[in-house]
């Protein structure tokens, strides 16, 4: 019978973990082989990297072009297998660059750590103990990583927050600290730790989690852009997308979908550069959420010229230093294409990226409808689905599109005609 209980099957080699797998999913020689082909990401980086590998994955890594941001060309790596996404980044940089391109703007690079206390019948009492102690807090945690400290980084300041919960009150301390052009994670949870006895003898309380949070709301990357109406299709394509983006505002349903087309290009720009796409994510919705109600990451207006213009505001917690980003080497080559100088740079061409794609999705879905487009990029998917190689994928597309349907027995169908002429 199989299971997939196994000792130790993160000391064995790859070869044995590979063995284990086959036999487990009955994969074929020509899968395994697949698995071993990783690219330009070494099978031994991979094992150093994440646990118990037996290969890798890959995905398409296209290059998003005309980005204009603060009057400066970039090119933009995506990471992402949806069709459409890159072209629509492009095309929405496209006709910001007729309005002048992105502006963008961000706050230092700081993120939270959370030191959680229980078991202490005064709370008030140890949040008023603990501002008390800030400066010898503050000094213990930097001493903890001296290197980011003399980069002009480290802990800043602290904030104490006191949660009334059904378990008691609970006392939060958050370490704010400036993690320059790193993610932060690994520096920001060492210090946390390190902090925690203190903060027990301080209170009087427990100390049970010592974690950053990725609720960046003191990391924010910002963008705007001027979409003129002559170039996106006059005041009635302005008044359109301003009525989805309207409902957007008003309806968590549609809020979700408009902030996942944000994503879209936030994601996939961040999963190309080595980046945390998870904590991204997280970061984004939640603050999507802050004020209580889930609401878009963007916001469209009309400005007295009867333009549309949008801006958008959301953490971005990323690195250009650390982890994978010098692990990976196309993450290296991504950030090498990007040629950003800083993580804050970086963060707000991030930004500017996001507004693009909503752009871009926003004025798909009020004026031809978000799937014309789409399909037809899906076409090339479905034809090779349905079997077609080579010149005989775009052949495939080629007829899906023109006769309007993009399905796979239809693909097969075509595909069936293409191979009886040859």
């Amino acid at each position: 019978m199989k299971t997939s209980r196994v000792s130790g099957f993160y000391k064995m080699d790859i070869e044995k973990r590979l063995d284990f797998v086959r036999e487990f999913a009955e994969l074929t020689d020509e899968e395994c082989e697949m698995l071993k082909k990783t690219g330009a990401l070494d099978i031994q980086v991979a094992d150093r990297m994440i646990e118990n590998v037996v290969g890798t994955t890959e995905l398409p890594l296209g290059i998003a072009v005309n980005f204009l941001i603060n009057g400066r060309d970039y090119l933009i790596p995506m990471a992402i297998e949806e069709p459409s996404v890159v072209a629509a980044a492009s095309n929405g940089a496209k006709m910001a660059r007729e309005g002048g391109g992105f502006i963008t703007s961000s706050t230092d690079p700081v993120m939270i750590g959370q030191i959680q206390l229980v078991g202490i019948p005064d709370p008030f009492r140890a949040k008023m103990d603990i501002l008390k102690a800030k400066d010898e807090i503050i000094e213990l945690a930097n001493s903890k990583d001296p290197v980011l400290v003399n980069f002009g980084g480290g802990v800043k300041d602290i904030e104490v927050r006191v949660l009334d919960t059904p378990r008691g009150g609970m006392v939060i301390t958050h370490l704010l600290v400036d993690c320059r052009d790193a993610m932060g994670a690994n520096a920001v949870n060492t210090m946390a730790e390190s902090v925690a006895p203190l903060l027990e003898e301080i209170s009087g309380g427990k100390a049970v989690l010592r974690i950053i949070s990725n609720l960046a709301d003191k990391r924010l990357a910002r963008a705007t852009a001027v979409f003129r109406k002559d170039v996106i299709g006059g005041e009635e394509a302005v008044d359109r997308i301003l009525d989805a983006y309207t409902m957007a505002l008003f309806d968590p349903y549609r809020a979700a979908t408009h902030n996942k087309g944000v994503m879209n290009g936030v994601s996939a720009v961040v999963l190309a550069t080595g980046n945390d796409t998870r904590a991204i994510e997280a970061g984004a919705h939640s603050y999507a959420a802050s004020d209580g109600w889930y609401r878009p990451l963007t916001h469209w207006e009309k400005n007295k010229e009867g333009n549309l213009v949008g801006s958008i505001e959301l953490p971005v917690a990323v690195g250009i230093v650390g982890g994978a980003t010098r692990t990976h080497p196309i993450a290296q080559i991504s950030l090498k294409i990007l040629g950003v100088k800083t993580a804050k740079e970086f963060g707000e061409v991030i930004a500017a990226v996001g507004l693009a794609q909503n752009f871009a999705a926003l004025r798909a879905l009020a004026t031809e409808g978000i799937q014309r487009g789409h399909m037809e990029l899906h076409a090339r998917n479905i034809a090779i689905a349905a079997g077609a190689e080579g010149e005989n994928i775009d052949k495939v597309a080629e007829i899906m599109v023109k006769e309007g349907v993009i399905r796979i027995d239809r693909a097969k169908e075509i595909l069936r005609e293409i191979e009886r002429n040859l």
